[in-house]
């Protein structure tokens, strides 16, 4: 199980991106929103989609449910 957050702020192609906690990119507290504890990055992925349609996995953290 992993801690999962998600980007408040939308990338240039309008993706939100999935960030698992221990991620070097994970964007700073204010921009970001606590998703829950999830066994994998798709399910998160699929959760997101839920508030933002446009919702992806981080390429560093989450390459598994990265598209471009």
């Amino acid at each position: 199980m992993a801690v999962y957050y998600v980007n408040k702020q939308a990338q240039a192609n309008g993706d939100r991106e999935v960030h698992r906690y221990e991620c070097t990119y994970l964007p700073s507290e204010s921009n970001r929103l606590y998703f829950g504890t999830f066994t994998n990055c798709f399910d998160t992925v699929q959760e997101a989609k839920k508030f933002y349609h446009k919702s992806n996995g981080c390429y560093y953290c989450s390459p598994e449910c990265h598209t471009t």
